[in-house]
């Protein structure tokens, strides 16, 4: 079939990938969403969970079995709900009221298709009707500040996929027994479920008693820190967790003297306000782990202090603006304040891009996403031709761009997709990774790979109004990372 003379042609017909394109992404790569030199780079700030610290995905199925079992007194029949690895993916958003969750582009539009009451999928046409005709949501209603809007809950950090998971499930048990219920209590009840079981320190225990199962590749926690500190780095740790847990996990990683190697560590720090309130003052731990009453007039090295708040921190130390770069998580409790009101770099830890980057690597993928863009230009630029045959062209190509969007997504996850991408445009977690770090990796190990001397240059990507003059697409950011010694010792 012609249009034009534009042959009709499927993926299979034509050899659409240059050579060289595919593997072309190393998973230790660090990119840049804002140039960053680190030779200005004096103070290295880190999170503890899911920065220092990875953990495997044990820990995600022990949170879900015993924050169901918390529920099953008021839920019994969700007992039988066992838990579901890679249901869930974070960024997600989840509807209060409605008892949905779903993925919400950067610019507030629901991807039809990944919308989920319980373990189900709802169907295109009644989502369009939940929302008053449009996969449209109202920024009021997205998301506050914090992730958390009057309607919305953004799940952002990787501790909430067993929220989300068992978030699913106990709709599920609803729906799929008739049973009516108030989404906006069951919403509650398994916040609650899962707060118990931070707040009564299970998930502390389970890695405390056994911590070569839980936490992964500590020796490159070890391998970064030693090098920060060789090269003359100031380094301080402000986490959430109390003394005792991250003492045993540092002394498993980087040995009994870790503390050594640290100029300010600060623990139970209450994120996010210990970025933005100034009501808590530092208290000092003594050796024991209790708490001193004298009041704190300097963050001494050798010293663990608890709660307290950055306008304090910054009074004490002078730690101010591109000098310090700070790494974790979570892109509201960890990074937002601190590039945003006190002008710190920023590093966002995505433990997903392993993952991901690996999936990107493959032929299936580059194939795809490139017939799947040769798709898109042929229907806008043919989309004027009226006549019959034409149109019915013009759907096939419609009906295929459809069908290779599915395949693409499932790829990543078959019922949300990437956490980076909707079909086409960025996700709102990847919005917000863009807003709120300078730089981003799959862990801190990716620190590894980089002199410490070297400046990150985010690509210059041509904006829709701008032709691709220039040719660092292909090469900039991903295949050139120095490899260092220091990562063949411990890989």
């Amino acid at each position: 079939m012609k249009i034009c003379g534009y042959i009709e042609a499927t993926s299979q017909d034509i050899n659409l990938i240059p050579p060289g394109v595919c593997n072309l992404l190393n998973p230790s790569t660090i990119y840049a969403n804002n140039e960053v030199d680190l030779d200005e780079v004096e103070i290295y700030g880190f999170d503890y969970d899911y920065t220092l610290a990875l953990y495997s995905n044990t820990l995600d199925t022990m949170i879900y079995n015993t924050a169901r079992d918390f529920l099953v007194k008021h839920y019994k029949g969700i007992s039988k709900y066992d838990y579901i690895p890679n249901f869930a993916a974070r960024g997600l958003h989840y509807d209060i009221q409605k008892g949905l969750l779903m993925k919400i582009d950067a610019f507030h539009y629901i991807q039809l298709g990944t919308v989920y009451r319980g373990l189900n999928p709802v169907p295109d046409e009644e989502v369009l009707e939940l929302y008053g005709g449009t996969n449209h949501v109202p920024l009021e209603e997205v998301s506050g500040f914090y992730g958390k809007g009057p309607v919305m809950k953004q799940f952002m950090d990787v501790f909430s996929i067993p929220e989300m998971t068992l978030l699913a499930a106990a709709n599920d048990y609803f729906n799929s027994n008739d049973i009516e219920y108030d989404p906006g209590h069951l919403y509650k009840d398994v916040s609650d479920a899962i707060g118990m079981v931070h707040i009564k320190g299970y998930m502390y225990k389970w890695i405390m008693q056994d911590l070569e199962k839980y936490i992964l590749r500590g020796d490159e926690t070890y391998a970064v820190l030693h090098r920060l500190a060789s090269h003359g780095k100031k380094l301080f740790l402000i986490t959430n967790s109390p003394f005792s847990f991250v003492d045993k996990g540092m002394k498993y990683m980087v040995g009994k003297d870790w503390r050594d190697l640290f100029d300010i560590v600060i623990v139970q720090a209450d994120k996010p306000h210990f970025f933005n309130s100034c009501g808590k003052p530092f208290r000092r731990l003594d050796s024991n782990g209790d708490l001193q009453w004298d009041k704190i007039k300097s963050l001494d090295k050798g010293q663990v202090y608890k709660q307290g708040n950055l306008f304090d921190f910054l009074r004490l130390t002078g730690w101010r603006g591109s000098k310090v770069l700070y790494f974790g998580d979570h892109l509201y409790s960890d990074l937002a304040d601190l590039m945003l009101r006190h002008g710190w770099r920023t590093g966002a830890i995505v433990p997903e891009l392993e993952v991901e980057t690996r999936v990107v690597n493959t032929e299936q993928y580059a194939q795809g996403l490139t017939w799947l863009q040769a798709l898109t230009g042929l229907l806008e630029r043919m989309q004027m031709h009226r006549d019959p045959e034409s149109k019915k062209v013009l759907q096939d190509w419609l009906k295929e761009r459809e069908e290779l969007r599915a395949v693409t997504k499932n790829l990543f996850n078959p019922h949300f997709g990437s956490i980076f991408r909707t079909c086409h445009n960025p996700t709102y977690f990847s919005r917000r990774l863009c807003r709120f770090s300078d730089v981003y990796m799959a862990s801190i190990s990716c620190l590894l790979n980089y002199d410490l001397s070297y400046t990150f240059y985010p690509r210059r990507t041509p904006l829709q109004h701008e032709a691709p003059l220039w040719m660092d697409q292909l090469c900039t950011g991903c295949m050139k990372t120095p490899f260092l010694e220091e990562m063949a010792h411990i890989r």
